[in-house]
């Protein structure tokens, strides 16, 4: 593996790149939480060894031995990632839903079906990957309300400045000290 020298960040991401991509098991892999947390403490002392050099001949030896034992739990993983980016991009163009339907469970899976024996299959039928429809949020209140603001008297605007000005931090004094300290600076110039 070649990993960027000078910078330390591009080293660090780098490496957290190449062992995500390997030990890429999620929650739903895992019997118990406390079991999900040690593989994910043991993946960051794998990655935290390796950019400080520590251990790598064993980290990497480490590395090979999984991806050679959990070559298909990778790939299945891998592939799952793929088609929720796939599907996600294509939600955020706004293409329409589709979901796939496990002949033998009759469960409806929107990114793939996952066997009794724990392989992962696909949901790519036909060449189409499905995608989650998106949602609009709602307005709160009828459309009357929505612009009712044009209708507040003078007294009303000023409260709603007012009380929006110190929501936000600044008040009166603030903008007069500030007045004040540029005023005096400026004679020294």
């Amino acid at each position: 593996m070649v990993v960027p020298s000078g910078n330390s960040f591009a080293k660090e991401m780098t490496i957290r790149k190449r062992i995500g991509n390997i030990f890429n098991k999620r929650v739903e892999d895992f019997p118990s939480l406390r079991e999900y947390n040690d593989y994910l403490e043991e993946v960051e002392d794998m990655i935290v060894n390796l950019v400080e050099g520590i251990d790598v001949p064993v980290i990497e030896a480490k590395i090979a031995y999984y991806q050679k034992e959990n070559a298909e739990q990778i790939m299945n993983a891998q592939a799952r990632k793929a088609e929720e980016y796939a599907a996600a991009l294509a939600a955020s163009k706004g293409q329409p839903a589709q979901t796939d339907v496990d002949m033998a469970t009759g469960a409806s899976s929107q990114f793939g079906v996952s066997t009794s024996d724990g392989h992962y299959v696909p949901a790519v039928a036909g060449g189409t990957i499905p995608q989650p429809r998106p949602t609009q949020p709602l307005p709160v209140g009828s459309g009357d309300d929505l612009h009712a603001y044009h209708m507040d008297d003078e007294e009303m605007m000023r409260l709603k400045a007012e009380r929006g000005g110190k929501a936000g931090g600044w008040s009166i004094e603030l903008s007069r000290k500030r007045a004040l300290e540029e005023a005096f600076g400026s004679i020294w110039i």
